[in-house]
């Protein structure tokens, strides 16, 4: 490592805090999560989101992230997908009536952590800011040098320690209040009106990644 790349890392991490504390889909999509199903289901979500961003953060070492932003079929493949994938998530969470808080240590339980984390790793991977993020702004603290793949893996780790951090903070601070949404009284009003945030967080996608 030079030292031109190791005085740059300090400014990207400071840039790579301010971008992951600025309201976006994925932490409006954490908190809701962990509001109507509680924090352990939040976590696994989060691991999925972190599973996406160091998926990218390779795609963008080997210039495959590059090929996302070169195509612009292909961008809009994956911003409406994700969109879409973002209004299904709010259906579910309209129609359904199953409890909250599960017991991970029962089968129900479990598959509801998995599905979480699996909808975290399809919702990262299905926006396009994230592999255009990885593809425009990394690059810049690329200095010559040293190997630019290096240089990208160390980067793109910083990240997702960063993003990690920030979103595990937002899931149990989240978590502390789904005890108040999990009264069977205010269950269903409390899961409507964060389906409604969700396709609210949708249209901001659709909004926010439109070229």
């Amino acid at each position: 490592m030079n030292d031109a790349f190791a005085s740059s890392l300090g400014a990207f991490t400071l840039m790579a805090l301010a971008i992951e504390v600025t309201p976006g889909p994925n932490m409006g999509y954490l908190a809701v999560l962990s509001l109507s199903r509680g924090w352990q289901v939040g976590v696994a979500a989060v691991a999925g989101v972190a599973l996406g961003h160091a998926a990218y953060g390779l795609a963008s070492a080997l210039g495959v992230a590059a090929l996302i932003d070169a195509s612009p079929l292909l961008y809009e493949f994956l911003r409406w997908a994700g969109v879409a994938y973002m209004v299904w998530l709010a259906y579910e969470a309209w129609s359904s009536e199953a409890e909250t808080s599960p017991d991970v240590t029962d089968e129900a339980g479990t598959r509801q952590v998995r599905r979480a984390f699996r909808h975290g790793l399809v919702t990262n991977l299905l926006n396009p800011k994230a592999a255009i993020f990885f593809v425009t702004v990394v690059p810049t603290f690329i200095q010559p040098g040293a190997s630019v793949v290096t240089q990208t893996l160390i980067l793109s780790g910083i990240f997702v320690v960063i993003a990690t951090a920030v979103h595990l903070t937002i899931v149990l601070l989240a978590g502390r209040l789904q005890g108040f949404t999990n009264d069977p009284a205010r269950r269903r009003p409390i899961r409507r009106a964060l389906a409604i945030v969700l396709v609210c967080i949708a249209a901001w996608l659709a909004w926010s990644t439109a070229r």
